[in-house]
């Protein structure tokens, strides 16, 4: 009896509520998981849909939505995707602003935070860096068990949120060569294989 108590409360100590953030100037998506390891269960997700015109305004808009997030959800570690080249100036600056919007706001609430590119999260869900935003939402629906496909947007921050528990957990590292070995995805991870690797 005292061995279970112990193993539970280990695995409620390690266990982690995770944000992630995909930032936007028009949608930013968020998701929330709670993270155990290589486990995780569905918490929330959604889309801040920016409907300001001026760009004072829609960076207000931005921080003021993710305040309330934070606040209702209370997460403890933050994960968000690092800039990426867009394909125009403009492109970029309006996204770089979204985004350093998001990071003052995640800065201001004392919160931990890590960041990661889009070829790091794709890695992460899909096994293979080149995914496309369709085979995302598929494996992210898949690996939460979700009933209905998750937005674009969301579907994104939720892939953040896992991407971050992987490597947070010491699984990411091992990706690559999981995914050469098996020829497929997370879906297939055997703990076993970690086992033997440590």
């Amino acid at each position: 009896m005292l061995t279970f108590l112990l193993k539970l409360w280990k695995n409620w100590a390690d266990m982690a509520l995770i944000l992630g953030i995909d930032p936007g100037s028009r949608i930013t998506g968020y998701g929330l998981i709670q993270a155990a390891g290589s486990h995780f269960s569905y918490l929330a997700s959604g889309c801040i849909r920016v409907k300001a015109e001026e760009l004072p305004q829609k960076l207000a808009q931005i921080y003021a939505s993710l305040t309330e997030i934070i606040a209702r959800y209370q997460p403890e570690q933050v994960a968000i995707e690092k800039v990426f080249m867009a394909k125009n100036a403009d492109s970029a600056l309006k996204l770089g602003q979204a985004r350093g919007t998001a990071l003052v706001c995640i800065a201001n609430h004392g919160l931990a935070l890590s960041e990661y590119s889009a070829k790091e999260v794709k890695l992460a869900v899909t096994g293979t860096g080149a995914a496309d935003k369709t085979q995302v939402q598929h494996m992210v629906k898949s690996l939460l068990k979700l009933s209905a496909t998750p937005q674009e947007d969301a579907a994104d921050a939720l892939a953040i949120a896992m991407c971050h528990a992987y490597t947070t957990s010491g699984l990411l590292a091992l990706s690559g060569q999981l995914a050469a070995k098996r020829g497929s995805s997370w879906r297939n991870f055997d703990p076993k294989t970690l086992a033997r690797r440590t």
